[in-house]
């Protein structure tokens, strides 16, 4: 399939003003575009402005708040549970790891848990913000019900993704970001779009058979947790999913398991709501509330260079420490710009004619 190559301030532009458009202010438009953009830098097609139509009609349907009113409901010192008014999810997590990274500052760690929100992007765009204050950061949250758990046929839980993020000295950061099923749902959208079969252990038909067909869900079929089956751990991938679904909502008081409401507009919210919304779950750990910040990073860059001495396997250039592939797809991007695959162009040209805003 063909791809158009554009460059990081065309989409950001262009971002922004749909953003604004459904009535964001110029700091929310501005704080949404990077969340968004963050993923497509980085060469996580699936989670990029690829999406930007699925807000679109989010806010169209009346489930995104372009205006929220996002606030602290509950704290201590080192924790906070914040509501984020039904508003974008690439607003509210910044917000809410600033909030976390304020409280850390002042008592060693912050923790804080959401609710009444919506889709936030990629887990990574939100840990990697405490890196520069010399602090581990953690983000998760809950999504949609897709997954089945180990031996059900139900969709019960989210892709629900865990990030973690290191700083390190002389070495990148240490940025570990993962979906806690075999894949997240946005690859299988990449496959659709390229008319490609799923690899085997990714999804499972209505009836809880393995299946290679990407469209597989919109018949009654389930993504599978980390793992794929029961003999290759699948049990622990759905534990890994339901912590995030802990910490996110049942911390906060936002939707939980299969009551999460959908990203896709035109599917139904659940007849039952628990809660408020989705739920996050944003943390910031500062280092020197452990050991001295620079002996950690020399410590770290000793770690990294450890495993990239690795032997690798035959066949294999290297072993990557995880943020590496991401890294470098950023280094490549931002000088030779972010290919879109054809049909994603056409879904933002799409967008872009109900405001007058031209890609």
């Amino acid at each position: 399939m063909s791809t158009q190559v554009f460059s990081y301030q065309q989409l950001a532009d262009f971002t922004v003003r749909v953003f604004k458009a459904i009535g964001c202010s110029e700091e929310h438009a501005q704080t949404a575009m990077r969340s968004l953009l963050s993923a497509d830098i980085r060469g996580i097609d699936s989670h990029g402005v690829a999406r930007l139509s699925g807000y679109v009609r989010l806010w169209e349907v009346k489930r995104v708040n372009a205006t929220p009113d996002i606030r602290i409901v509950h704290e201590t010192p080192s924790t906070a549970v914040i509501d984020g008014d039904s508003g974008l999810g690439l607003v509210i997590a910044p917000y809410a790891m600033q909030v976390a990274i304020d409280k850390a500052k002042q008592v060693g760690t912050g923790w804080v848990s959401v609710r009444n929100s919506n889709h936030f992007g990629i887990a990574g765009s939100h840990a990697m913000m405490a890196l520069e204050h010399d602090m581990i950061g953690w983000a998760m949250t809950n999504a949609s019900p897709l997954v089945a758990p180990t031996f059900s046929i139900d969709k019960m839980l989210g892709t629900n993704p865990i990030c973690v993020a290191a700083p390190a000295g002389k070495q990148p950061a240490f940025v570990a970001d993962l979906a806690t099923t075999t894949a997240a749902n946005g690859k299988l959208e990449i496959l659709q779009r390229k008319s490609q079969p799923t690899p085997t252990g990714w999804v499972q038909d209505k009836e809880g058979n393995s299946s290679n067909d990407p469209h597989i869900l919109k018949q009654g079929g389930a993504l599978l947790p980390l793992g794929g089956d029961r003999e290759h751990g699948s049990h622990k991938g759905y534990a890994l999913g339901a912590i995030v679904d802990l910490f996110s909502a049942l911390l906060s008081g936002a939707n939980y398991a299969p009551w999460v409401p959908p990203f896709p507009a035109y599917v139904p919210m659940p007849a039952q709501q628990p809660g408020k919304g989705i739920g996050h779950f944003l943390g910031a750990m500062r280092i020197d509330a452990f050991r001295p910040a620079e002996e950690f990073k020399q410590s770290m860059d000793h770690w990294i260079e450890g495993f990239r001495a690795a032997q690798p396997m035959p066949g294999e250039e290297k072993v990557l420490v995880p943020g590496d592939p991401e890294r470098e797809m950023e280094a490549a991007r931002s000088k030779n710009g972010i290919p879109l695959l054809e049909t994603v162009v056409k879904d933002l040209e799409e967008t872009g004619k109900k405001f007058g805003v031209s890609l």
